[in-house]
This record gives C-alpha cells, sequence and structure tokens, in this order.
C-alpha cells in the first residue's frame, strides 16, 4: 500500500501549489528543499528529474509532462474530440506527431520552462497537475521513459474524471496501479490559480442557482475580474465551462457531440442525424443554454461535413427535427413537445397539404411505427402520451381545415349547431396554442387566396366574427346558424340566376344595356324560374343588377380584352382585370379555355400567360 507526503504553499496572492510524492516508501525519501529570499523557488528531485516553482512559473528536467481537464469547447484536438471519452489534457515532454505518419515520435530534449501566464493559457484555466516518475522499470533513456509512460499510463490519464473531480488520491492510486513497480515514486504537482478560481467559484454558486446571472450578480463577477485583472477570454472560458457542466446542459450538449462525432468519423451527416443537431439546438434555446456551447463543436466537427439525402423543405426538416425530439428522453434530456413545436408542426402540416408534399405523412407513420415500438418495449408512457397529443391536434387541424376550405370555396355546404360548435372547441384549442394562431393558422392565407369567391369570403367572415361573439357571449350558436344560411341561400340564389341570365342572354337577348331590357328579362327570369319552383319570391333588385354587371364584365373580357392579353402575352393586364373585377376566378379560367378551343389556339401559351411567363 502506497504512503505519500504533501507540501501545501503559496508562491504568492496568485498562484497556490500542492506538491505530493507517492510511493510505498515515500516517507522515507528526502525529494525537495526551498530557498529563501527574493526570487526563492521550490526544488524537487528524484535521480534524472527536477521541477522549480519559482516566481514566474516552473522549469522542468527528465521524465513526465503536465495534464489537467479540458475546458468545454477550448482548443480540444480533433482527434480527442471524436473520442469521446478523451475528457483531459496530456503534455508529456519532448513527444511530438510525426508530420508523415502522425505516430506519436519522442525525443532526448525534455527539459523546458514555463511562465504561469501561459500554463493557464494553455491548459485549465484554474487547475494544472505536472507530474515525473522516479522507477528503473521505465527504461534508461529519457526517450523510452517517455514511451514507457505514455503507453503504460497515457489513456487513463486522458480518461480519468479525478482529474476534473481534483481527486488526487485517486489520480495516485490510478498511476501506481498500471505502474506496477513496488519501489515507484510518483511524484504530482497541483498548481492553482487564485484569482480565476474566485471567479469560478463565484460565476458557477451563482448560474447553478438557476441557470442565469442576473445585471447585479453580473457586475459583481466583473468586479471581480477587475479585481485581478483577468481577461475577457479567461473569463469566456471558466463561464462556458461552469455552463456545460450543469446537468441539464451536458446531457444536451453531449448528446450533440455524440452525434457528431459519429458524423466525424463517418465523412457525412445525414438528414436524420441534421434534424437531431437542429432539435437539440432548439431544446437549447428553450433550456436557456448558451449557443457557444455549440459553436466549437460545430466549427470542428460539423464543418465541412456532407449532408446526405435530397434537400427538402424547411418546414419537412423542421417537422423531422421535433419528432426526434420526442424520443430524446432516452438519454435523460428533457424534450417534451411545447405549444412553440406545436405550432411549428401545425404549419408545417398546412404547408405540406398545399403543396401535396407526401414526406410530411410518411415521417409521421415512421414515427408512429417508432413510438409503438419503444411502448412496446418498456418506454416511459410520456412519449405515447407526446405523440398522441400532436396527433390530436392534427386531427383537430384536418376537420377544422375541411370546414373552412368547404365554407369558402364550396356550394351548398351544409352547415349545422354541430359543425360551429366543433369549430368553437378547435378554435379555443389552437388559440390556446397562440393568441390568433386559428386565424392565423386557417384564415389569413385564404381570405389572401385569389380564387376565393364573394360568398366565400361572406361566410368566412361572418364565422370568425361569429366565433368571437359566441365566446364573448355576445351571439348565440343559433343566431350564427341562420346567418351563415342566409349567406347560403343567397349564393345558390346568386348562382341560379347568374346560369338562368346568362342562357336568356346568349339564346334571346342580344342587348341588354337599356333599363327597359333589363327589366323584361327581370320579368322572364323570375316567370321562369317560379314556374320551374326554383324560388318561391321576387328576385331582390340588387341580386339581379350584380347578376347582370357580372355578365357585362364577363363580356368585356372575353371580346375586348383577353385577345389583347394573347397577343401581347400581358398577365399583368390579365391580374389587373381579374383583382378589380372580382369575378369568379375559375369560371373565368373556364372562359379562357373555351376561348383557346374554339380559336383553336395552344393551350401551352394560356398557362404561360396565367403564369406571368414571357
Amino acid at each position: 500500500m502506497h504512503k505519500d507526503i504533501r507540501l501545501h504553499g503559496h508562491i504568492d496572492e496568485r498562484i497556490e501549489y500542492y506538491a505530493i510524492v507517492a510511493g510505498e516508501d515515500a516517507h522515507q525519501r528526502y525529494f525537495f528543499n526551498a530557498a529563501e529570499g527574493p526570487g526563492a523557488e521550490l526544488r524537487f528531485f528524484s535521480p534524472g528529474n527536477e521541477f522549480v516553482i519559482g516566481p514566474a512559473g516552473i522549469r522542468h528536467t527528465g521524465n513526465g509532462g503536465s495534464f489537467c481537464e479540458y475546458m468545454f469547447g477550448v482548443d480540444q484536438p480533433v482527434a480527442d474530440l471524436a473520442k469521446g471519452d478523451v475528457i483531459n489534457r496530456l503534455v508529456v515532454y519532448g513527444a511530438h506527431a510525426g508530420e508523415e505518419t502522425g505516430n506519436l515520435l519522442f525525443s532526448e530534449r525534455t527539459g523546458g520552462q514555463i511562465g504561469f501566464d501561459k500554463i493557464f493559457f494553455d491548459g485549465n484555466a484554474v487547475v494544472n497537475y505536472f507530474f515525473f516518475i522516479s522507477s528503473e522499470r521505465l527504461g534508461e533513456t529519457l526517450r523510452e521513459q517517455q514511451e514507457v509512460i505514455v503507453r503504460t499510463i497515457g489513456k487513463t490519464l486522458k480518461r480519468s474524471p479525478a482529474i476534473g473531480a481534483q481527486d488526487e488520491n485517486a489520480i495516485i492510486a490510478e498511476v501506481l496501479g498500471l505502474l506496477d513497480d513496488p519501489k515507484a515514486l510518483f511524484f504530482l504537482f497541483k498548481l492553482i490559480n487564485t484569482h480565476h478560481r474566485e471567479y469560478h467559484d463565484t460565476f458557477r454558486r451563482l448560474y447553478f442557482r438557476s441557470k442565469k446571472i442576473s445585471d447585479d450578480d453580473f457586475a459583481g463577477l466583473s468586479a471581480i475580474a477587475n479585481r485581478y485583472d483577468i481577461d475577457r477570454y479567461q473569463q469566456e472560458r471558466v463561464r462556458i465551462d461552469i455552463m456545460y457542466k450543469h446537468p441539464a446542459n451536458r446531457r444536451i450538449v453531449d448528446e450533440y457531440r455524440n452525434i457528431l462525432i459519429n458524423c466525424h468519423r463517418r465523412g457525412e451527416i445525414s438528414t436524420m442525424e441534421n434534424a437531431r443537431l437542429t432539435r437539440l439546438r432548439t431544446l437549447s434555446v428553450r433550456n436557456k443554454i448558451p449557443g457557444a456551447l455549440f459553436y466549437a463543436l460545430d466549427e470542428v466537427l460539423k464543418n465541412d461535413k456532407k449532408l446526405v439525402g435530397p434537400e427538402e423543405h424547411d418546414y419537412i426538416a423542421e417537422t423531422r427535427q421535433i419528432l426526434e425530439g420526442l424520443f430524446l428522453h432516452e438519454r435523460e434530456i428533457e424534450s417534451t413537445i411545447n405549444r412553440e413545436d406545436l405550432v411549428k408542426l401545425l404549419h408545417a402540416k398546412k404547408r405540406a397539404t398545399e403543396n401535396r408534399d407526401h414526406t410530411f405523412e410518411e415521417i409521421l407513420l415512421d414515427s408512429s411505427k417508432l413510438c409503438d415500438e419503444k411502448i412496446r418495449d418498456g418506454a416511459d408512457m410520456a412519449l405515447l402520451e407526446g405523440f398522441s397529443q400532436i396527433i390530436t391536434y392534427f386531427d383537430r387541424y384536418d376537420a377544422t381545415s375541411q370546414v373552412v376550405s368547404q365554407l369558402g370555396f364550396m356550394e351548398n355546404v351544409r352547415v349545422s349547431e354541430e359543425m360551429i360548435r366543433s369549430l368553437l372547441g378547435n378554435r379555443s384549442a389552437f388559440e390556446g396554442l397562440r393568441e390568433g394562431f386559428f386565424e392565423e393558422l386557417f384564415i389569413a392565407d385564404l381570405l389572401e387566396n385569389k380564387y376565393l369567391g364573394n360568398y366565400g369570403r361572406k361566410k368566412v367572415t361572418v364565422l370568425m366574427a361569429g366565433l368571437r361573439r359566441i365566446e364573448e357571449n355576445r351571439l348565440t350558436v343559433a343566431t350564427l346558424l341562420e346567418e351563415l344560411l342566409a349567406i347560403d341561400h343567397e349564393e345558390r340564389l346568386a348562382i341560379t340566376l347568374l346560369e338562368h341570365v346568362r342562357d336568356r342572354i346568349r339564346n334571346f337577348y342580344s342587348k341588354y344595356a337599356t333599363k327597359a331590357d333589363q327589366d323584361a328579362l327581370k320579368r322572364e327570369v323570375t316567370e321562369d324560374l317560379m314556374n320551374r319552383q326554383v324560388i318561391r319570391d321576387e328576385i331582390p333588385d340588387r341580386l339581379f343588377d350584380e347578376t347582370v354587371l357580372t355578365i357585362k364584365k364577363e363580356a368585356i373580357y372575353l371580346h375586348n380584352l383577353l385577345p389583347l392579353i394573347i397577343a401581347e402575352r400581358d398577365s399583368a393586364l390579365r391580374e389587373d382585370f381579374l383583382e378589380n373585377s372580382g369575378l369568379d376566378r375559375f369560371y373565368v379560367e373556364e372562359l379562357e379555355r373555351e376561348y383557346f378551343e374554339l380559336n383553336e389556339l395552344d393551350l401551352a401559351e394560356l398557362y404561360q400567360i396565367r403564369k406571368g411567363l414571357s
């Protein structure tokens, strides 16, 4: 069983040190001396080895090196970062990578000196360890000794959590156990920057308390940095490292890193992996995890990696990200679906429907199968609850979208109290996600749709106003139903009237410009529709006048404007007329098609004009 002797002290107000010699007979060895006066130094030694701590830094000869815990996101070589389990920086004196092979090479030139500023800049900002070993089993030359040290304890030192925990007893036990030499002595030196430690400990205490730093707290941190003249780079290193070590942050960042490591090894990022990475970034925002924790990882591991798979729409990528997030809880990452996620998914569903993009449904189906498999294999039921919530909102979306679209674009839609009550419930659910979301999701784009007719616009507008008034207890469901039915009745009458007036004009009237002609036309149409029992009352003057005006506009377009539009391929003139005339676009497009067929014109030209192509 090993014994150790420890020496503790301060070089000055900034640098604190611990010097330890450990081994089975360490208590019988004389291993240091201390000079006094200005420029005093502490000298630690064994045959062939020396380590000196002076006022400005350290110097060394013999074997050994230094190690420290990597600070997150700072100067960690790709080779170490990509291994995943490498958490410590190890420097062996006289060792360097070969230019051609990259293999580690060793030199007899192991001596040197390092200033304290450089130690805490290149290594850990707070704590760094140096060491050398006295053992006859290491070999005779320094090259041999360093190679044996790397081969014997290098892997452990790069992966040992004892270093970050500053557990010197565990470090000593690990090293001496691996050396397997009863006579070996392990010399360990711990250097602490007390100024950085105060800043570190203060920030950690404040940040771990609530994952945020108030203005007053930040002012206190700034005062510490100013008092000790801690440069901004060191402050940033300390803050990022502490934020990473918060358990809630670390799970997400580690998962992000692990995905990137797998991508780095293959040299490519799949569509699914990219979705998971973006999802984790989204979670980081929700969980108040600073973006700085991801920047270094992205720069080292993600840059220049090929994204595999066909490019996909942003809403599809976002859907993958969110649905992938459902399964992150298996890695103890909090990834519940929140209102913001549901809003994004519903927007994605809307866009997929508009684009007839079946990829969205395929992703949903795959996620559903995976969810079933996870539950079957014993996963947390919260997974099923999260997925069920999504499906419920999708069902609400489908039901609402169908009703609103029918009201807007279809004629003779059956409107009922049950339909209105269903819309009220769905509207309440969508408004619960975000105020105004119901109108944003179903109404805003609909009202901007150029194919929305006048009556469709009336029904949708009355519906929206009515639902709001019902929620405010200023209207009943029955009254809103009456209003919608009245519009529907007028729409049916207007459609019937337009068909009959067009037919009459086409077959019997070449002129209908005068008031007398129009009165005669109205009497004949009214009599005809009553005889057929289509109507029971007189046709309202307003409705008849609108019908005649519509037919006049159609005639002007067909006989005057359309030939000019075709000749000059003038899409702007066509669009201007349609927007200002208020004519039904569906019917106008039917007129255009009939005109092209009647005159034996190429329909491809019509499609180009409609698209605004020259």
